[in-house]
């Protein structure tokens, strides 16, 4: 067999043609805080309805010249198109926000949009309180766009130009879940069905429980994204319900299952399928053990009753482990326990095929059964063991992508971390504002970066690397850094 490594051709007219239509919706996205401040009479009115013309021109302009049909999309383009698309929208989403009364930086712009589009939640704005609601609106809209994959907008119109779907779908989520459908047109519109009513039922029960319309649209949209931008300084503390709390963290829950689980549900009537998925199962222990442990920290070390402490540390351990990054309390507080475990919780994650970032509970429990596997190979020598992942044997090279995948992770966390020292961050700043990027969670540990603070304060090359690393951590690393590989660009 003959290996060609010559150059290749890249069908641009693809990836411009679907940025134009990421643009344009973009765009018609931006009208809705126009109305909301033009409603109050805010001058941002003018800044968001004149970005959002600035978007719609860029994109009708994108989409009109490379208008093409019967071309297909190869994994190539799949990859750069995935990048370029988190890249763009960050870009023309941060213009608003630069250009408003908020009288910020580009670089602290840009840093909020990637932050709200990759659902990270970190932020460099305070003052939240007395902000126009156009504005606040807009950083909810941005986190729920990006909750579901802003590609997924788009994938309902490839199918137009004849263009395989579901692998760029696959490409930026990373979701490997069957097709309970033959057509991926029909599966991503359904997710999205399914995104839109669990967001709707979550702000209805927002507003049932005490919250105005106005904050319950926006804790919806960035609850069921796993974003976590909140409208209060005080982030979801400022609501001191107990029962908004534990609705909170009920579909901040529902955000970190495969939502392929709720389209079988709403589709199917499939209520078992959420019992029988091995990684819903692995994460529900996770919470529960994390949970208990910590209760019992606050009860024995702190002092707090039961009912207290099981409220807190449900909620956060859910927050932090969908990284939604919700924060009720400044858990720092707490303790050194707390606050390693907290740390170590930053890098799980939850469900793949979810909103939620991290390392995902399906690798860690590949790694971890691929540990034992090792473990009964060292023990019984001459013995044959499989093993298996919802009842079926699990690939050798399916097992070599994970622990491969996982290595990479450690070793891009540590290089961020020693980028983010060199710009002057001590050791728990910069390691745990490493963490948080590439597992897009929010806050970090530390006075600066702890539940209680934000990211002004950070120099703006720190910033720079932080918006790298929430792209990475959104996009799972290996869709950008397969971008600078010479296989990439060789037949």
């Amino acid at each position: 067999m003959v290996l060609t490594t010559g150059p290749i051709t890249m069908r641009t007219e693809i990836i411009g043609f679907t940025l134009g239509a990421l643009l344009t919706i973009l765009g018609i996205a931006e009208l809705v805080p126009a109305l909301v401040d033009w409603n109050h009479g805010h001058s941002n009115a003018y800044v968001f309805f004149m970005n959002a013309l600035l978007c719609l021109f860029f994109g009708v302009a994108l989409t009109l010249s490379n208008f093409k049909r019967g071309k297909n999309i190869g994994l190539r383009e799949s990859f750069m198109l995935t990048t370029l698309s988190w890249v763009f929208i960050s870009l023309f989403g941060c213009l608003p926000l630069r250009m408003s009364d908020l009288d910020i930086s580009f670089v602290d712009a840009f840093f909020e949009s990637v932050s709200g589009f990759t659902t990270t939640g970190s932020t460099v704005l305070s003052g939240l309180d007395t902000m126009s609601q156009g504005i606040l609106i807009w950083r909810s809209m941005i986190q729920w766009i990006g909750g579901i994959g802003f590609i997924a907008f788009a994938l309902i119109l490839l199918p137009f130009l004849q263009v395989g779907g579901m692998q760029l779908f696959q490409t930026e989520s990373s979701d490997r879940s069957e097709k309970i459908m033959s057509k991926s047109g029909q599966v991503v519109f359904s997710l999205f069905l399914t995104y839109c009513v669990l967001t709707f039922l979550c702000a209805i029960t927002y507003f049932s429980l005490g919250m105005s319309w106005f904050d319950a649209i926006n804790h919806a949209m960035t609850t069921l994204s796993t974003g976590g931008y909140s409208t209060h300084d005080k982030s979801f503390g400022y609501f001191e319900s107990s029962g908004l709390q534990y609705a909170c963290a009920f579909f901040m829950l529902a955000g970190g299952l495969p939502f392929i689980l709720f389209v079988k549900l709403f589709y199917q009537q499939n209520m078992s399928a959420f019992f029988e998925d091995e990684q819903v199962r692995a994460s529900c222990f996770m919470v529960v053990f994390f949970t208990a442990a910590l209760s019992l920290w606050l009860v024995f070390t702190q002092g707090y009753s039961w009912a207290d402490s099981v409220r807190l540390t449900l909620f956060n351990v859910i927050s932090i482990m969908t990284t939604t990054g919700y924060a009720t309390a400044d858990y720092t507080l707490w303790g050194t326990f707390p606050i390693l475990l907290f740390f170590f919780v930053t890098y799980l994650g939850m469900s793949t095929g979810s909103t939620a970032g991290g390392l995902k509970t399906m690798r860690l429990v590949i790694a971890f059964r691929a540990a034992l596997w090792q473990f009964k190979t060292i023990i019984y020598p001459n013995g044959i063991f499989t093993q298996r992942y919802q009842g079926r044997p699990v690939d050798q090279a399916l097992v070599s992508t994970v622990l491969g995948f996982l290595s990479l992770y450690v070793v891009t966390n540590a290089f961020m971390t020693l980028f983010l020292a060199f710009c002057g961050l001590d050791f728990v700043t910069a390691i745990t504002a490493a963490a948080t990027a590439l597992a897009n969670v929010g806050p970090g540990l530390g006075d600066i970066i702890g539940p209680a603070g934000n990211f002004s304060s950070f120099p703006d090359a720190a910033k720079w690397i932080m918006c790298v690393g929430m792209i990475l951590g959104r996009l799972e690393i290996l869709t950008v850094f397969v971008l600078f590989t010479t296989y990439c660009w060789t037949k």
